[in-house]
């Protein structure tokens, strides 16, 4: 990924290729096209995201809530391009849309789109808006209007091959008009944006995120101000399924005991499987009974 500012400052303006980023997160998930295709697009969006906010320990999530067989994609990115997610369900399979293309919109459906800032306070930064066509991109383009008050344009695409399913190109850029951005500036930028293609067509071309954005910023004086590695990356251990084992409470730990055999459990984001024996759960059990008294004791 790369970062740049445009336009003597007026613009900031992002841009990445994805294509090992979605092909691990299609291959963790066993996703269909037009699952892997969502999530795809959204790890793209978000890592871009990410990498607008200031401190290592800050997370960004986003979230698309709909009524469409995908249900939900959630993807959680941090500062230094590490992002990772999933789709509620892995393995939808539609027609294309009306132009041929894989009908993510009809996939998510209608619903909402919750981006959540972690940055340390006491309360996350919460915005929420409702879905615009469930493309992802215009979705994300909408979000920045409403909810940032941030003038911007989102452009994302995945290809997949029709054979193998496999991941072939991803990417994407944003684009952001910042408060001073004079008339001249803007007017030039909306001429880009109604001449550019799409982005999986300058991805099928090879194009670099460079090339994208010396396309879609064209005439402008572009300065790339930084390059991001981009990974698909949980830090999920067994601890912290652990920790979340113990949430759901020891009649619920009991009866898996009382099952007799080990249980395996997998992380949601990467599905990485964790085993617990029977004498593990029964440990499990044990701290969280302590933690509960420890709790009510307080």
């Amino acid at each position: 990924m790369v970062r740049a500012t445009a336009g003597n400052a007026q613009i900031r303006a992002f841009a990445a290729t994805t294509k090992d980023l979605a092909e691990y997160g299609r291959k963790a998930h066993g996703l269909s096209p037009i699952a892997a295709a969502a999530l795809g697009r959204l790890m793209t969006g978000t890592v871009m995201m990410g990498t607008m906010m200031d401190n290592d320990s800050d997370l960004i999530t986003v979230k698309m809530d709909g009524d469409g067989p995908l249900k939900s994609v959630l993807a959680t990115a941090d500062n230094k391009g590490n992002v990772k997610g999933y789709v509620s369900n892995p393995y939808v399979i539609m027609e294309p849309n009306a132009s041929g293309h894989l009908n993510v919109g009809g996939g998510i459906g209608e619903g909402t789109l919750t981006v959540i800032r972690d940055m340390g306070m006491k309360e996350p930064y919460v915005g929420q808006v409702p879905l615009y066509t469930g493309e992802v991109a215009e979705d994300l383009t909408y979000y920045f209007t409403k909810s940032e008050q941030t003038p911007s344009s989102v452009g994302l695409g995945v290809l997949v091959e029709r054979e193998d399913l496999s991941v072939i190109a991803a990417g994407g850029f944003i684009i952001q008009l910042l408060p001073f951005a004079d008339e001249a500036t803007i007017s030039h930028l909306e001429e880009n944006l109604k001449k550019f293609s799409s982005v999986t067509d300058i991805l099928k071309a090879g194009k670099t995120p460079e090339d994208m954005l010396n396309i879609v910023l064209d005439g402008f004086d572009i300065e790339i101000t930084d390059t991001v590695d981009l990974n698909f990356y949980c830090n999920c251990d067994k601890d912290r399924v652990e920790r979340a084992l113990m949430l759901i409470g020891e009649k619920e730990i009991q009866d898996m005991i009382d099952e007799g055999k080990d249980v395996e459990l997998k992380c949601h984001f990467c599905n990485k499987s964790y085993i617990f024996s029977v004498d593990e759960l029964k440990q499990v059990k044990e701290k969280a009974k302590i933690k509960k008294s420890n709790h009510l004791a307080r």
